[in-house]
């Protein structure tokens, strides 16, 4: 079990480069939706002596869910994506981890996601067929804990993805689902048609760049990310673009920004789409990276190369 979903990445790095080349993907199947509440509590007590914490999280869990606007209550379950989730998860699973330490496996667990590192398919079967029968015999009466034999699998560590990360060459890259979100998030907060202020709007994206790389930040694929702050940087035009709306203020504020006479009046008299417009010449010279850098813009690469190169980020 790691402390974080980072830290188990990194941990699942390691073994690959050992020699663990394949992996053991083993799903729970609606973990957080099936815990047993009194179970959970019940081991807790046995870690906890402190009465009021334990009320609590007995509240916490009971707190109910809101279904078409009546609160209904709740006995079985963790909210997912709550702040003691993982900690839920990690007293629940903690036989998991002891029995895969027992065995000698190098694993990686973090809330309910774990995958297990051996050298070949076969060694996987066999370790695959061993977990599902712990899991499904010791811990199913316990925890209702069952496999989701669909989405498990026992594959090339390069086909496996493990909390957003996918692994190649024994390096950690973000997987192409969670850029798939990504950009839609980002495409999202540089929307035309939301209508805030272009100070808002830099304040959001920034906070969603920060986490996001706070995060995802530690993929050791540089390639993408000079072409991630080029992409960033033209919707972020586009919405300049977009807010200024009127020819007269277009050019008024692309020769402000230091583009030339000529140059301005062709864009802003343009019928070309602002998407298309945030890519010319009178644009990028008025809307340069360094003004964009000075309204609030943050670079991906910059963050990217603190992460990784601490020594000689500025």
């Amino acid at each position: 079990m790691e402390h974080s979903a980072k830290g188990a990445a990194e941990l699942v790095r390691s073994h690959i480069r050992k020699g663990r080349r394949f992996a053991v993907d083993c799903d729970l199947s609606k973990f957080f939706d099936t815990v047993v509440q009194d179970v959970l509590l019940c081991r807790m007590a046995k870690l906890i002596r402190d009465k009021r914490v334990l009320a609590l999280i007995g509240k916490f869990l009971r707190a109910g869910v809101v279904v078409e606007g009546r609160l209904q209550a709740t006995h079985l379950g963790v909210p997912q994506g709550g702040p003691l989730s993982p900690l839920l998860s990690n007293i629940l699973l903690d036989d998991l981890d002891k029995e895969l330490e027992r065995r000698g496996h190098l694993f990686a667990r973090y809330a309910d996601d774990f995958i297990i590192l051996v050298k070949s398919l076969r060694a996987g079967q066999r370790v695959m067929a061993g977990v599902q029968r712990f899991l499904e015999r010791k811990l199913k009466l316990k925890l209702k804990l069952k496999v989701n034999k669909e989405k498990s699998k026992v594959a090339k560590v390069e086909e496996c993805s493990f909390l957003g990360f996918i692994f190649k060459g024994g390096k950690i890259r973000w997987s192409d689902k969670a850029f798939r979100e990504f950009k839609r998030r980002v495409r999202e907060l540089t929307g035309r048609s939301w209508g805030v202020s272009m100070e808002y709007r830099m304040k959001k994206l920034a906070e969603y760049l920060r986490g996001w790389m706070n995060y995802f930040g530690i993929s050791e694929y540089y390639r993408p990310i000079p072409e991630i702050d080029q992409w960033i940087r033209r919707r972020v035009r586009m919405c300049y673009w977009k807010q200024w709306r009127k020819c007269r203020t277009k050019v008024s504020n692309l020769l402000k920004l230091g583009t030339s006479l000529d140059t301005a009046i062709a864009a802003g008299l343009s019928r070309k789409g602002p998407w298309r417009l945030s890519r010319t010449m009178a644009t990028q010279t008025g809307m340069t990276n360094k003004w964009l850098g000075e309204q609030g813009l943050i670079s991906v690469k910059d963050l990217w190369v603190k992460i990784h190169y601490p020594a000689t980020a500025r």
